[in-house]
């Protein structure tokens, strides 16, 4: 889901948000760290051996 950002934000505004945004990631991956890490390394190796596997001839 694709996000805008408005183009009338002040430079205290968007600090504000991106405040926000990194407490959240902190929070987050405190939380589920580990799970996280494990999932993204899932889904890391998956998509790698999707590739190339789309790389090696048909025969």
């Amino acid at each position: 889901m694709p996000f805008t950002v408005p183009d009338d934000w002040t430079p205290e505004q968007a600090l504000a948000v991106f405040e926000l945004i990194e407490d959240l990631l902190a929070v987050v991956t405190d939380f589920y760290g580990a799970q996280l890490n494990e999932l993204l390394h899932e889904q890391r190796s998956s998509e790698a051996h999707a590739r190339t596997h789309e790389l090696a001839p048909p025969f």
